[in-house]
């Protein structure tokens, strides 16, 4: 049985930015792609925490350190934009 996890959808994190995430996806493909990998990589963390997919401990925690990381890097461009 998959116990219930969070995502962390940028757009919910981050709501006073989500008209700014839209256009930043529009307007500026490395934002874009900065965007998608975190989205991404929100997702196999996901799966990983509900056991879908056989992932270690340490690897897990090796993917929500990527996941702030971006976080923090795509938090940078929303605010310089």
């Amino acid at each position: 049985m998959s116990k219930l996890v969070d995502n962390h959808p940028l757009s919910r994190d981050l709501p006073e930015f989500k008209d700014k995430i839209h256009d930043l996806k529009l307007e500026n493909a490395h934002f874009r792609r900065l965007f998608d990998k975190y989205e991404a990589l929100d997702k196999d963390i996901v799966r990983a925490e509900q056991r879908v997919e056989n992932v270690d401990d340490l690897e897990l925690d090796g993917l929500k350190m990527q996941r702030v990381q971006l976080k923090d890097e795509l938090v940078g461009i929303l605010k310089t934009s």
